[in-house]
């Protein structure tokens, strides 16, 4: 067992390093700019108020303050992350509370912005296009019909939407993403989809019973964007069943669709026509074809290939 004496002379030894270091720590935190200011604005705190609350004034000072020494959100220096201190003095009383960092906040506004744009089979720099860095040259009229539709997306013009045609590589799938990205600003939530893997995606659904679920949501999103339609080989099935109750859905309930095509209406009734077999479907492709220029406005788009 260890003698008294050595027991007291550690203790004692471990107490002035404790007192020491109590100080040393003490006066950094009275010296801190933010504290002192806090002080001085209530003089009615004595010392032993202060002293009452020396933990909560030193988990204060020790944390970073407006971002200030953390490198990113994710290496966040806080006790909880993306979160900074704030101090009040109620009376006699410190009080501690955190709220959302700067960084955080954006982050959370990003989410957020993200969660109003679905796509499917979409590739990113699609999803995250704006229109700031769209070239207008000959898509001049294009960009401008695709902003007004977002200036007038929540009046009565917003509810057919348009159908964007023309030549490879012209940008057309970029103005979906800038509109869908505009609309998000907007909190008005938009669907971009991939037309060739939008119909690989339903006969796929037939096997795990996800169709209707699927189908509903196409139906029902505020604007829906199927981008490269006439580019799929198309059944009977998916153009009457599928396509075409998405879109006699949406004419009736007044909800816009965007498009892109390498076709213009014409062509693409054409394309329509033929199904995978061969037969020729004139009236079923005529139907679809009057449902499209029911819920959009046909718009061409000109330029060079940016493909190339």
């Amino acid at each position: 067992m260890e003698p008294i004496q050595t027991a007291l002379k550690k203790w004692m030894r471990e107490s002035k390093n404790f007192q020491e270091h109590y100080q040393s720590m003490r006066e950094a935190i009275l010296k801190d700019p933010d504290i002192q200011q806090i002080l001085q604005e209530h003089s009615n705190l004595s010392r032993h108020d202060v002293e009452r609350h020396l933990m909560k004034l030193y988990e204060y000072q020790s944390q970073s303050k407006r971002c200030e020494g953390c490198p990113s959100l994710d290496n966040c220096q806080n006790l909880v992350s993306g979160y900074s201190p704030n101090l009040h003095v109620q009376g006699k009383e410190i009080r501690l509370t955190y709220e959302m960092c700067p960084r955080k906040r954006q982050s959370q506004q990003q989410e957020e912005k993200r969660s109003f744009i679905n796509s499917l089979y979409m590739p990113k720099d699609i999803v995250e296009a704006k229109f700031k860095d769209l070239d207008p040259d000959d898509r001049y009229e294009a960009i401008r019909q695709a902003m007004n539709y977002t200036e007038n997306a929540e009046t009565e013009k917003g509810n057919k939407g348009l159908y964007f045609h023309g030549p490879f590589g012209v940008g057309k799938t970029h103005l979906l993403g800038a509109i869908a990205n505009k609309l998000a600003n907007k909190r008005i939530a938009s669907y971009l989809i991939y037309m060739p893997e939008l119909v690989r995606e339903m006969k796929s659904s037939l096997g795990d019973n996800t169709l209707k679920e699927k189908v509903e949501k196409f139906k029902t999103v505020p604007v829906l964007m199927l981008d490269d339609i006439g580019a799929e080989s198309m059944s009977s099935w998916f153009r009457d069943e599928i396509l075409g109750s998405i879109l006699q859905y949406r004419m009736m309930e007044g909800l816009p669709v965007f498009f892109t095509s390498n076709y213009n209406l014409e062509e693409l009734e054409k394309h329509l026509m033929t199904n995978n077999r061969g037969d020729v479907e004139q009236l079923k492709a005529g139907r679809i074809i009057e449902r499209i220029k029911q819920v959009s406005n046909p718009v061409e788009v000109i330029g060079q290939n940016r493909r190339s």
